[in-house]
């Protein structure tokens, strides 16, 4: 199944929990924080202008790495994935390695 988000929504495929320290060892389940980074795997059209009925283009686009807040977006469980849907909003950062 494809999923295309509305308006001004966007699609995040979070990062992996880390399962090892760079050391080596295994973390319990307990241990691992959940990540606030992704990769924005989808985007709708923009924000709308309510003025011209226009949309304003996102400043992130599909492919970009992402820094996000705890509690941002929605999860939804889509083809065995998890992902985020979110509003460019709530992404704090665009990750550049």
């Amino acid at each position: 199944m494809k999923v295309r988000p509305l308006g001004d929504k966007i699609l995040v495929k979070r990062d992996d929990k880390v399962e090892k320290t760079e050391s080596g060892l295994y973390l319990p389940e307990s241990a691992k924080d959940t990540p606030k980074t992704g990769t924005v795997e989808s985007i709708g059209q923009g924000r709308l202008n309510k003025d011209t009925g226009e949309y304003s283009p996102f400043t992130v686009k599909r492919g970009d790495r992402v820094l996000f807040s705890s509690y941002a977006g929605t999860e939804v469980k889509i083809n065995d994935s998890e992902l985020l849907i979110m509003s460019e909003e709530e992404i704090l950062a665009v990750i550049e390695d």
